[in-house]
């Protein structure tokens, strides 16, 4: 396995400040979305930005901002939800605004209102240049045509066409001094009294991470071939709908979207929604009102609705083509050509945010207290974001996952299937099982096996019992002798075989992991704890970064080995609840960030 070099500083604090922007966002969006609350993108780009004005106080850092909206907008991206381009750009857009400004006026109360005053009209921007897209120049015509028809009810001799957008610019712009004034606001209670949050009440439980988080489906047949149709079969679809007669581009756009249809369920969901025929109403009886109203000819009205249905064709084919787009986007493939050298920072540290995303959402508060204790919330948010990035300067542990549960459960067979599946995605996997062994009902004692030769050894047995010596040929354990003492202590009511477990440290040993992805443990309990059996071999494995660690331990001692080892970078997975596909997905998502 090829070790990534570390990751600068400035990249390790936008990995955390971007997944602290994600975490609000997701949690914040889900909460307005529910309740249909206007100017939604507003007062998440408020957050945003509050988020970075606080940090700048803590963080100096040259390009923090720009890479930290970089990393929440490639998070959006990895969610699932059919529609990522939009909110992507905006991230980004706002965070690369907010940097320009402030490279160029300074951090400082110019440089910080400026920022956000811009970052605040792209939201304004954006939503205009998306109705360029969805619609094209007819609703530039519908605009004009209805101010027109304002303008002849009211009487007015001036022509309204800048006067309503320019008067919304200047709302956006307000928005964005009054976001940047609580921003420095927070930064400087910070800077006072550190941004350690005591007298937080509201934190009762934790927050799950959602499920649109938690990866996309291994299943999903991705194609580039698929990516490049669709790329270009939209582009043609919205020149055809431009130059050609209803009779040619009206078949051809249905057909291609029951294609997409067909093979991209997610686009289906977008033409079920509620919103989309109401607006697919609006613009065709705007369309042919207005465009009556301003020629009077006797077909206008036939022109009108024409023009309606061929605005909502190419926004129908926007949609689902951007959706289509977006679900070939996540081909393994392509996010594998981010390992390349010069986006090795990039997928380094989007890898370190979404390991933070999880501990960020435990900490939570609900949406409404975002409302209500604004500056509690983004000084809790920033407390968290120091401490992992705390953490992370330490030296950045491999990612565990713990497979937890209670005796006789069945952690060691999930074990045993999820070493078949790496086996069967050319993942390399070394370490091995502890199965029980039984007679008569009666536990007896636990062999050791190879995760990698199958090669099973006795391991413990009742002092009662005998215990087999293993064959030091066999166990490749050079210098081992007959005369050697069989057993290497007591577990409890068990004798240990000493050559066993001489062995299971070397398969352990960092010499011989030295190419592998994944190292699987099963199991550890009291012995570790206590410093014994694979302790050592543990706490060495701890020292490289880049490997994925699978581990099996009883549920009551969870807290006490997380405690032991220093774990921050795990995940958990009690068996009665997981699936191994899931921890799959955690594990191929993982290895395909560390590796080239």
């Amino acid at each position: 396995m090829k070790r990534n070099n570390k990751l600068s500083e400035v990249w390790l604090k936008a990995s955390v400040l971007g997944a602290t922007w994600a975490a609000s966002e997701i949690i914040l969006g889900s909460f307005l979305h529910n309740l249909h609350v206007p100017f939604k993108g507003n007062v998440l780009t408020a957050i945003g930005i509050i988020l970075l004005i606080a940090a700048s106080y803590r963080w100096k850092d040259r390009g923090l901002f720009w890479r930290s909206g970089l990393i929440c907008a490639m998070m959006k991206a990895m969610s699932p939800s059919a529609v990522i381009f939009g909110p992507m750009v905006a991230i980004f857009m706002e965070a690369v605004l907010f940097e320009m400004s402030v490279r160029a006026l300074g951090r400082n109360i110019l440089g910080f209102i400026t920022g956000a005053a811009l970052a605040m009209s792209w939201v304004l921007f954006q939503k205009l240049a998306n109705l360029l897209i969805y619609y094209g120049s007819n609703i530039v015509e519908i605009y004009s045509g209805v101010l027109r028809f304002v303008e002849k009810q009211l009487n007015i001799s001036t022509q309204l066409f800048w006067q309503p957008l320019l008067l919304l610019l200047c709302l956006y712009l307000l928005f964005g001094i009054i976001t940047a004034l609580i921003g420095i606001k927070i930064g400087k209670e910070i800077t006072a009294s550190g941004n350690e949050v005591k007298d937080i009440k509201f934190i009762e439980e934790a927050t799950e991470l959602p499920e649109r988080f938690k990866g996309r489906q291994v299943s999903f047949d991705h194609s580039i071939a698929w990516l490049i149709g669709s790329f270009v079969g939209l582009i043609g679809l919205l020149t055809l709908i431009g130059v050609s007669e209803v009779y040619l581009w009206f078949p051809v756009s249905v057909l291609a979207i029951s294609i997409w249809v067909v093979r991209y369920k997610k686009a289906m969901h977008q033409l079920s929604r509620p919103r989309f025929w109401i607006s697919f109403g609006v613009i065709s009886l705007l369309a042919a009102i207005t465009i009556t109203y301003i020629s009077g000819e006797k077909d206008a009205l036939v022109t009108g609705l024409l023009t309606g249905l061929e605005m909502n064709a190419r926004a129908a084919v926007v949609i689902i083509g951007f959706s289509a787009l977006g679900t070939e986007l996540y081909n393994p493939r392509i996010r594998n050509f981010l390992q390349n050298s010069s986006y090795r920072n990039i997928s380094g540290a989007l890898e370190l945010a979404f390991e933070t995303l999880p501990s960020v959402f435990s900490h939570l508060p609900d949406a409404r207290t975002f409302f209500t204790k604004p500056a509690g919330v983004v000084k809790l948010l920033l407390s968290l974001a120091d401490k992992r990035y705390a953490e992370l300067n330490m030296g950045v542990q491999p990612f565990v996952i713990i497979l937890s549960g209670e005796v006789a459960e069945g952690k060691t067979t999930l074990l045993s299937n999820l070493a078949i599946q790496l086996k069967k995605e050319n993942i390399s996997a070394i370490g091995f099982l502890a199965p029980r062994i039984l007679l008569d009902g009666q536990t007896i004692g636990y062999d050791l096996t190879s995760i990698e030769t199958g090669e099973t050894v006795e391991f413990m047995r009742l002092s009662s019992l005998p215990l087999k010596q293993p064959d030091s040929r066999s166990l490749n354990m050079t210098g081992a002798t007959a005369d050697q003492e069989s057993t290497g202590g007591r577990h409890g009511k068990f004798l240990i075989n000493k050559m066993s477990l001489d062995w299971g440290k070397r398969i352990l040993s960092t010499d011989n992991i030295r190419d592998k992805q994944v190292v699987m443990i099963d199991e550890i309990g009291r012995f570790e704890l206590h410093g014994e059996a694979w302790s050592e071999s543990i706490e060495s494995l701890l020292q490289i970064p880049d490997l994925c660690l699978i581990i099996t331990v009883r549920s009551n001692l969870i807290p006490d080995v997380i405690s032991k080892f220093g774990l921050y970078r795990y995940l958990q997975y009690p068996i009665v609840d997981s699936s191994i596909h899931d921890i799959l997905k955690q594990v191929m998502l993982f290895t395909s960030f560390s590796t080239d």
